[in-house]
């Protein structure tokens, strides 16, 4: 205890050197755990993101996965309706939503356009995706309309433009049934929306009901059903417990469908990993700086404290210890900068461009982590202890007269 209290003696004796090296090392570690924490947060967005838009865990028939259908449904999800009653009643699982997935043709009585459609369950549907779908015109679909109203239709914003479409324009879809004849059905567009990624947007996209959709196939069948969980973190387990009760279905987890989730993932980590060393750099030679400064400034009094009896690692633990209290003032000090920042950030509203990949911008957020600060605060403390070694372990072991005599 008494080599720790003489160590905080010297930090505040040499108040200047200290002031500096701990400014330096708190803007550091500040850094570190900004873009820590917002590289955290971008990846929960980008997870939310994709398990939104598939659902975490997706249920289809055994073959609808590995192997291309000659007819549509030909590997549809039969007794959808039983099979998402038994499935929301386990607690950890937020709802099952079917889904439909057909392409076909769609006109506007001049011109006609491919198509790749989707029949969903609406109440269950736009709730799940929430602010990754976008309405930009209109409004979303509802299974509720008038007896004698043709089927409504949502549409992603460059269909509607090929198409010259507006709210309540009338329009046609063609498609092949399940028996592969033509059928085709009238309806009038509720909605048109972007989900904010335009390789997405330009894949012509649409939303009908699932009965519209089954009615146009002529089926009962969907294509999947999406299991949506209340902890993503769950997946795993939980497609798991699903494949054992139903071994006769082909599942797959969010992650197997996120493709651009890690393309995105690994350009961040890339950034982020340089950004990190690049940082972790500069604490490390700001510290050995500062403290190469102090060592050789106090020469002398290492010269008189051997010439008194002290051993080297005596001293060398001091300068250590001095180190150490630096790293932990330091420390300290960058977590409430990086912690105010994220507080700040929450009020203030800021928001980014849109990310690679994507044509809308979202909220800058920077998550506070107890496992990044915990890592953090090691890696600066550790880093502030290997510089103080390198430069007091060769005074410490210079020759006493040599010390003493130093100017």
């Amino acid at each position: 205890m008494k080599w720790l209290w003489f160590a905080y003696k010297n930090v505040i004796r040499n108040r200047r050197h200290s002031l500096m090296t701990v400014l330096i090392t708190a803007v550091s570690t500040a850094s570190i755990l900004i873009a820590g924490g917002f590289g955290l947060y971008t990846y929960e967005s980008l997870e939310e993101m994709s398990a939104r838009d598939s659902g975490h865990v997706i249920i289809a028939h055994p073959d609808y996965f590995n192997k291309e259908e000659e007819t549509p449904m030909e590997y549809g999800l039969a007794n959808h309706e039983n099979l998402r009653q038994r499935i929301e009643q386990d607690e950890r699982i937020r709802m099952a939503i079917p889904r439909l997935r057909f392409s076909g043709l769609i006109s506007n009585g001049d011109k006609s356009v491919i198509f790749s459609g989707t029949g969903v369950d609406p109440d269950g549907e736009f709730y799940v995706k929430g602010l990754f779908l976008k309405v930009l015109k209109g409004k979303i679909i509802t299974t509720q309309s008038a007896p004698d109203a043709d089927p409504q239709v949502m549409l992603a914003k460059n269909l509607a433009k090929q198409l010259n479409a507006e709210v309540g324009s009338s329009l046609t879809l063609l498609t092949t049934t399940k028996d592969g004849v033509l059928n085709a059905l009238d309806v009038q567009v509720q909605g048109i929306f972007s989900v904010g990624v335009p390789e997405l947007d330009k894949r012509l996209l649409l939303f009908v009901t699932l009965p519209t959709a089954q009615e146009l196939i002529v089926t009962d069948k969907v294509s999947t059903l999406s299991v949506y969980l209340y902890d993503t973190d769950q997946t795993a387990t939980i497609q798991t417990a699903l494949a054992q009760q139903y071994s006769d279905l082909a599942m797959q987890p969010w992650w197997e469908q996120a493709f651009y989730y890690f393309k995105v993932k690994e350009l961040y980590n890339r950034i982020f990993g340089v950004l990190g060393i690049m940082i972790v750099l500069v604490v490390f030679f700001a510290v050995t700086n500062t403290q190469s400064m102090t060592v050789m400034e106090r020469t002398r009094e290492t010269g008189t404290l051997l010439a008194m009896g002290t051993l080297p690692r005596q001293i060398v633990r001091n300068f250590v210890l001095e180190a150490m209290l630096i790293g932990i003032v330091s420390v300290l000090l960058g977590m409430l900068i990086a912690a105010g920042t994220s507080i700040a950030l929450v009020f203030l509203e800021v928001h980014m461009p849109p990310p690679p990949g994507l044509s809308e911008g979202y909220p800058l957020h920077i998550y506070i982590s107890p496992w990044l600060y915990s890592i953090a605060t090691l890696a600066v403390i550790a880093i502030c202890i290997g510089a103080a070694w390198i430069t007091s372990h060769k005074a410490a072991n210079k020759p006493i007269v040599e010390a003493l005599a130093h100017v």
